[in-house]
């Protein structure tokens, strides 16, 4: 439910864990395709 401020805490907390992942694949695609030009 939305009665609880820790249920907010909780959701919010899950985006970022979401977001961080998303930002962690970036990198990750990001090295691969410069890793593939230099070789």
């Amino acid at each position: 439910t939305k009665e609880f401020p820790v249920e907010r805490l909780w959701r919010d907390a899950k985006l970022y864990e979401i977001g961080a992942g998303t930002s962690e694949i970036r990198r990750m695609l990001i090295g691969r395709e410069l890793f593939a030009e230099t070789s």
